[in-house]
């Protein structure tokens, strides 16, 4: 009986009847696996279904475990060791939403992930952000330090002169309790998150 071949060296279609069976793989052949995982705000595959059991439910589901592998990475050490990690994870849960959420990622004093909450949501264009009700957050979890992040659904990444000064702002709210700001992450389209900490803009 011959082995089947490792998962690696199989091609995109195969891996897709795989999960989902042949008949949903072939309804979904032509298109790009952006596309499909919903990796980009205009590309909205799986956004386009909110309920049944469908193939786009499947790989919703596939896409939520690897959100969640990635965090149960960040709780075991230290989140800023691979900046790849937080990169990864910040854009499947944000990139491909339609809308502006900011995220507020909650570290110990050994930069292992507390927790992460999608604190503010907004609309196309912009996310009203409360400083207050960050500070709030952070000390509910005694956390150390956060990391902060919030995606640009026009697929432009570059911050923004009130992207820079909420940034300010917030990492003097925090100082006042004794928390720091790691770094600030926008995540837009399929362009690799920027960071304000890799910019100089902390």
């Amino acid at each position: 009986m011959l082995s089947p071949p490792p998962i690696r060296a199989m091609p995109t279609p195969a891996l897709l009847a795989l999960l989902l069976g042949e008949e949903a793989a072939a309804r979904l052949a032509g298109r790009s696996l952006i596309e499909i995982f919903a990796l980009h705000a205009g590309r909205t595959l799986l956004n386009e279904v909110h309920a049944g059991y469908g193939p786009e439910r499947t790989l919703e589901a596939c896409k939520e475990l690897m959100a969640r592998a990635l965090a149960e990475t960040m709780r075991l050490g230290d989140c800023l060791s691979d900046p790849a990690t937080i990169r990864d994870y910040l854009r499947l849960t944000a990139a491909g939403l339609p809308h502006e959420v900011f995220t507020v990622l909650l570290l110990d004093a050994q930069n292992r992930l507390i927790d992460c909450v999608e604190l503010f949501r907004g609309t196309l264009t912009q996310t009203s952000v409360y400083p207050r009700e960050v500070v709030k957050l952070a000390l509910e979890r005694n956390a150390a330090a956060v990391v902060l992040a919030h995606n640009h659904p026009s697929g432009v990444a570059e911050p923004s002169a009130a992207d820079k000064m909420l940034t300010r702002s917030l990492k003097s709210a925090l100082a006042l309790v004794d928390v720091r700001v790691l770094d600030h992450f926008i995540v837009a389209g399929t362009t690799t998150p920027v960071s304000f900490a890799e910019r100089g803009l902390l």
